[in-house]
């Protein structure tokens, strides 16, 4: 099976555009997992169990892992995921960018250290860096396009020759670097005018939206910017508001009402 496959899967018997990352941080663990030398694993396990039918897919953070000195844990948590909820899509944030030789070791590790479905991956390098992930067709490759933060107005909102670089990624992901079918692209919550631009001219490709929840975005205008004519297409991001929302024991059941609210909140604009 291939990431797009099973995502497509997971869009329609879930009825779900919601994904929930996972970016442990110990310090807001409930108290009973901090000092655990497994509490990452243990916390996001949870966490997974109690969302996973809500979601279309999960996105660890490799940041929030590494920081910890917890990728063994982010290996099993991978690997959890993958046995006890199978087809379910794991999209490794990692944001990888750098001259092909090196991105071919950063592909080896997503793909086959820890076993990612899909990988996000910075094009500012062109596509040279980015063909050792292109090259695997059963993966899922997510590239930088209209970020969430403030800053990516700095770069990404830039002229180059009658159009915005923004614009100028999502046209030659679409029209050049897809030839696998396998592409998709990040796009801000924060910004759905600028999500219904890509949409335009990505067609149906798949966007990775971050930016609701703790960041502000608005979910029905983000919905309507980027939902193709099915209702699917998109996977809207949640984090921190979900996997924060309780503080004691009962964490997971708190994250699952999160999930269940922000699922069924986007899924009444699709």
């Amino acid at each position: 099976m291939s990431f797009l496959t099973d995502l497509r899967t997971a869009w329609q018997q879930r009825d779900s555009l919601l994904c929930v990352g996972l970016d442990p941080d110990p310090a807001r663990f409930p108290p009973h997992l901090r000092e655990r030398p497994d509490g990452i694993l243990a916390f996001c396990s949870a966490i997974v169990d109690a969302t996973a039918d809500l979601v279309c897919c999960f996105k660890p953070q490799i940041a929030h892992f590494a920081a910890h000195r917890a990728e063994d844990q982010l290996e099993a948590l991978i690997a959890y995921i993958h046995k006890r909820h199978p087809g379910t899509p794991v999209i490794l944030d990692a944001k990888r960018g750098d001259i092909g030789s090196t991105a071919e070791q950063y592909a080896i590790e997503a793909f086959e250290r820890y076993r990612a479905d899909a990988i996000t991956v910075n094009p500012y390098m062109g596509r040279d860096s980015a063909e050792p992930y292109l090259a695997r067709a059963d993966k899922g490759v997510i590239l930088l396009c209209r970020t969430s933060n403030r800053g990516g107005d700095d770069l990404q909102s830039l002229d180059v020759g009658g159009e915005l670089l923004f614009e100028r990624v999502a046209r030659l992901v679409a029209e050049e670097w897809n030839r696998a079918g396998n592409c998709a692209l990040v796009v801000g919550a924060t910004y759905p005018d600028e999500i219904a631009r890509v949409r335009a001219l990505v067609g149906e490709m798949p966007l990775l939206v971050p930016g609701i929840g703790a960041q502000g975005g608005d979910v029905e205008a983000t919905v309507k910017a980027g939902r193709l004519a099915d209702g699917t297409g998109m996977m809207i991001n949640s984090s921190r508001a979900i996997l924060y929302a309780g503080t004691d024991e009962s964490f997971a059941e708190a994250a699952r009402r999160a999930a269940r609210g922000t699922r069924d909140e986007i899924n009444l604009y699709r």
